[in-house]
């Protein structure tokens, strides 16, 4: 799995919990697709259903990834093994010690951390200077809204302007952007804060952790055009 696989036009699905839902996002031409572990999330996925869906994936272009929030080793170990995956999204209280540790036990695999942000981009970058530190190459830094308690797809809103003034595009690894992106604003969200990918999950949803497929296609399509199209 190349490190740098989240390049300029980059878009993700994320909370896919089915296979209909994984088809559909693939055939609309999604890059990858998120398979939540977080058991108090209404789009977890049990690892034999995200085994399922991975191996539909297989014959696609589009990459599955795993969520993973505040996980032990051990058990993140597990549902990797478990669904046959090669990437893995930390979108918990992860710290750089602990990706440190994964990634020399599991040099092959790709690794993003989500990042929830608010009136600041300070502790993302202390927590990438230490990275740095530790040599540690990640695969991309996804931005989510920062809504105290939760740990993501809310359905809020990311500081567009913030992000947009203060990423380090320079020494910090490919900028995915979430955070409250739907059909109706993504395009919007891309002129303004020119990230690399976009990512969504409420965005395209009829009901928590239930993919509405028309909304995912417009998604897709939206966010592809946006990106052709040379805003960034």
């Amino acid at each position: 799995m190349p490190r740098s696989f989240v390049t300029s036009g980059w878009i993700k699905v994320c909370g896919i919990r089915d296979i209909a839902s994984a088809e559909a996002a693939a055939a609309a031409g999604a890059s990858a697709i998120g398979l939540n572990s977080f058991a108090e999330s209404p789009r977890f996925v049990a690892p034999s259903d995200a085994a399922h869906i991975v191996s539909v994936l297989s014959a696609t272009g589009t990459l599955p990834i795993g969520l993973f929030v505040n996980h032990s080793q051990d058990e993140l170990e597990s549902i990797v093994a478990q669904a046959g995956l090669t990437a893995i999204q930390l979108h918990g209280d992860e710290t750089p010690a602990f990706i440190d540790d994964l990634r020399q036990r599991h040099p092959d695999w790709a690794i993003l951390k989500a990042f929830r942000i608010g009136d600041s981009l300070q502790p993302a970058a202390e927590f990438l200077a230490e990275c740095n530190r530790l040599g540690i190459s990640l695969s991309g830094c996804l931005l989510d809204a920062r809504v105290d308690g939760s740990f993501g797809g809310t359905g809020t809103v990311a500081p567009w302007d913030l992000i947009a003034r203060n990423y380090d595009r320079a020494n910090w690894p490919p900028l995915i952007l979430a955070g409250g992106l739907n059909p109706d604003n993504v395009a919007a969200a891309i002129r303004i804060v020119q990230p690399d990918g976009v990512d969504t999950a409420s965005g395209v949803e009829s009901s928590p952790g239930v993919k509405d497929t028309k909304l995912l296609v417009r998604f897709v399509a939206e966010a592809r055009r946006a990106f052709e199209s040379g805003s960034i």
